[in-house]
């Protein structure tokens, strides 16, 4: 079996230095549900750059779609609807604008700064998420 925790270890450096770099040049913390939700708001003055920073966002992973060699691994797996996941994702974003942010904006920008909200919403996100396995396999759902 291939080691692929380097690719870990890279991924997570260069999410970190692209939240500096959205950090320095925007003085804002790049959590992704805030971006999202103010750039529903065309009347917001940074509505210009939010829309670029989605649309890179979304960009970047088609053409990483494209290019790679393994793109079937990306497809959405067969008996699961697009009502499903459109449902899904409206909760989330139900959950972080409850949270007030996301993994991202926490997880990554917070932790990083060291707020304590932030700290103590990401241990809370990693506890439901291991609850939330945890009972998945109890019940014998894939998880």
């Amino acid at each position: 079996m291939e080691e692929t925790y380097w690719y870990g270890l890279i991924g997570g450096v260069l999410i970190g230095a692209a939240s500096v770099l959205a950090l320095w040049a925007t003085s804002k913390i790049p959590g992704i549900s805030g971006i999202f939700a103010k750039a529903l708001n065309p009347r917001d003055g940074d509505f210009k750059w939010r829309i670029a920073f989605l649309a890179g966002m979304i960009l970047s992973a088609a053409i990483l779609f494209l290019i790679s060699d393994r793109a079937d691994t990306y497809r959405i797996p067969e008996g699961r609807g697009w009502i499903a996941y459109a449902i899904a994702g409206l909760l989330v974003g139900f959950g972080t604008r409850c949270g007030g942010g996301c993994t991202s904006g926490h997880g990554v920008c917070g932790v990083g700064l060291g707020a304590r909200d932030s700290i103590i919403a990401t241990i809370v996100f990693m506890v439901a998420g291991m609850v939330t396995v945890y009972l998945f396999k109890m019940i014998g759902g894939a998880a």
